[in-house]
């Protein structure tokens, strides 16, 4: 496939992403606060951290379909910063929750939103996970890779949703909601320092390194 249509695919996978997130940012919040569900409000909220990291990469891809270059300009380090920032405020927030819930014993209504809201994510963002890998490999684009390595976070904070939900479903025991939303803190802590790292860089090799998501 020649190089531009890769990089207009490119462009395709990050604007669904883009939507996608999105929506699911919009019925995790909303349902998180109806439902006292601390667990699906922290997943709605990294949704929308996520966007952020995302626009950066749109912002690249729209430049490679002008050029080869792939050197983050000052928009999208000034992205990762925002998204390290978020997702420190993110872990900080979910932690207090805990602390709250945990002191005032509250449990969530129900989790079956929970449930539902992760089943689709994960049938998502496999396909777009696998798509921007093949894409990345054929294009030798280190930010497409690095974008593809994100979605298979997203992909992961899925599981920790739909198993802490599934259990509460089972058992009604509330802290399984906690143990959830501490799942997600760490990795919104984990994200956010590897944007602080990459805000730093000069390119996104480090994902060959193994050590950027």
């Amino acid at each position: 496939m020649p190089r531009q249509k890769l990089i207009n695919l490119a462009l395709i996978l990050t604007i669904i992403t883009l939507t996608y997130n999105l929506a699911e940012g919009l019925i995790s919040i909303f349902f998180g606060i109806s439902e006292d569900t601390l667990v699906l409000l922290g997943f709605g909220v990294d949704s929308f951290v996520e966007m952020i990291s995302a626009f950066g990469i749109l912002h690249m891809v729209l430049r490679m379909r002008k050029s080869q270059a792939e050197t983050p300009d000052s928009f999208e380090k000034n992205a990762l910063r925002i998204t390290r920032t978020a997702f420190f405020l993110l872990t900080a927030g979910l932690v207090a929750g805990v602390i709250i819930n945990s002191v005032t014993q509250a449990k969530p209504e129900t989790t079956m939103v929970g449930v539902i809201v992760p089943s689709a994510s994960i049938l998502t963002m496999w396909f777009l996970m696998r798509a921007k890998q093949s894409v990345g490999r054929k294009l030798n684009s280190t930010a497409v890779i690095a974008d593809a390595n994100c979605t298979k976070t997203c992909f992961y904070l899925s599981f920790i949703l739909l198993a802490s939900s599934l259990l509460y479903e089972f058992t009604g025991i509330g802290w399984v909601d906690s143990i959830g939303s501490l799942g997600i803190a760490w990795f919104a802590f984990t994200e956010g320092r590897e944007a602080f790292e990459k805000a730093r860089l000069e390119n996104y090799s480090c994902v060959y390194e193994g050590n950027c998501h």
